[in-house]
């Protein structure tokens, strides 16, 4: 079976990061990545990475002609200066960008990271925002479109701390247990697990439009894992009838 070719936009942020750790050595995908300037890849990685300004990424992604293309671009608030327009200019131009240089591409699926609660009838910018983009989404034709929602993401931001975040991932594990029922899809979520869901998802056949919140994206990352322990029991099968 050959491997997926996958194309990541958003190298150096939390999801993108755990998405390049989590393709070290898994075989059934050949990872490539674009980003604006130079990303240290995790350890045993071997994979392409493109350094380019956003103006070149159609030109990129046009010439790799992946199977799927994951979009994980992302800014905050506080990053864009508290100014909509350049918030705007990441969280909805930049990711239609990427979108449209995809479908343009004749690229059968695209992945992209999006946020719970998005709704473009929110008071709040960012969720409106994320809605708005979403509905621009859905509009495009794909062979398969995977839109994740994640609530809160744990893990390690080296260049982008975030105080509250911080305050909230120590008390996420107490919170989650509360929020049960139809609350269930604002539960927290490592970047870890969204990276195996990310992978997994970009290894499906079906065609169609998909959301995806919490418990739709840990079935997606524990059929990773299961995937990922059978390979490796049937690695460790075939070296010992090496050694027999």
């Amino acid at each position: 079976m050959s491997s997926r070719r996958i194309l990541l936009i958003g190298a150096t942020g939390l999801i993108g990061q755990a998405v390049m750790a989590c393709a070290v050595g898994y075989e059934p995908v050949r990872l490539a990545a674009v980003a604006r300037r130079r990303v240290a890849l995790p350890q045993g990685a071997r994979m392409e990475m493109f350094v380019a300004g956003t103006e070149h990424w159609p030109e990129i992604i046009e010439s790799m002609r992946p199977d799927a293309v994951v979009c994980a671009l992302g800014t905050t608030w506080r990053k864009a200066g508290r100014d909509e327009d350049a918030f705007r200019a990441v969280d909805e131009k930049l990711v239609l960008d990427v979108a449209r240089a995809t479908r343009d591409a004749d690229i059968r699926q695209l992945i992209v990271v999006s946020s719970i609660g998005a709704d473009r009838r929110s008071r709040h910018l960012y969720l409106r925002v994320k809605g708005e983009v979403e509905d621009a989404l859905q509009k495009m034709r794909f062979g398969r479109l995977d839109i994740l929602r994640p609530g809160l993401l744990r893990g390690h931001r080296v260049e982008d701390p975030r105080p509250r975040e911080q305050l909230a991932m120590w008390f996420s594990p107490i919170m989650d247990m509360f929020l049960q029922g139809g609350n269930r899809r604002l539960r927290s979520i490592s970047a870890k697990r969204m990276a195996e869901a990310i992978l997994e998802l970009a290894q499906e056949k079906a065609g169609g439009r998909f959301v995806h919140e919490h418990d739709s994206i840990m079935r997606a990352a524990r059929r990773f894992e299961r995937d990922l322990a059978d390979k490796e029991v049937a690695q460790g099968k075939r070296a010992e009838r090496k050694l027999a």
